[in-house]
């Protein structure tokens, strides 16, 4: 059975970037309705003893569905810090000379990224992820879709289903992803990249 993950940090400390009442409905509503559809739907089947990757990897419907949002909303909670906290990629990390390589620079990539995210008809992912070589790719991913499902291990994504900005945002989805890079955790993305 799977449960709904702990925040890496409290439910104010990404503000004013997210809430602490966008926090409050995002994670604690909607990512644990996910958690607890999942579970339902599971049960007494062969994907009750899967990971989250491998239900998403061999599923259809609700619950690859579930499954998806909730890997998805795993790895977009769990990328982020503290403003306090906050660095840009360094120099000394993969992460950052993959940047460069595949985009020109880190602020190249941050454009390209912002405008997939804010030409993503409807709701859906944006994601950063890479392949089996460490060649990076931005996709746009519909509803629970993740870049598992391309052979792509995900690295960085943002969520722009509207409940996800709507409270802090309204209907300014390109103010919210560009404000979201302030609490991106650069070193998990960087773990997530080398493996």
């Amino acid at each position: 059975m799977f449960t709904l993950i702990s925040l890496p940090y409290s439910a104010e400390a990404l503000q004013p970037v997210i809430s602490s009442e966008t926090i409050a409905f995002h994670h604690g509503k909607h990512l644990q309705t996910y958690v607890d559809n999942l579970n339902r739907l599971i049960e007494g089947t062969e994907y009750a003893s899967m990971s989250l990757e491998e239900i998403v990897r061999s599923s259809q419907g609700g619950i690859f569905n579930n499954a998806g949002q909730i890997l998805n909303h795993n790895l977009y909670f769990t990328q982020f810090a503290p403003v306090a906290q906050h660095s840009e990629p360094s120099e000394g990390l993969a992460i950052t000379t993959a940047l460069i390589l595949n985009f020109g620079s880190v602020e190249q990539f941050k454009a390209e990224f912002e405008k997939a995210g804010t030409t993503l008809f409807g709701s859906g992912w944006v994601w950063l992820s890479a392949d089996k070589d460490g060649k990076l790719f931005i996709t746009q991913e519909s509803n629970a879709n993740n870049p598992l499902t391309k052979d792509l291990r995900p690295l960085l994504t943002m969520d722009v289903w509207e409940h996800a900005y709507y409270l802090d945002y309204q209907n300014r989805r390109a103010a919210h992803l560009q404000a979201l890079w302030s609490i991106i955790n650069w070193s998990e993305i960087n773990r997530r990249y080398i493996g």
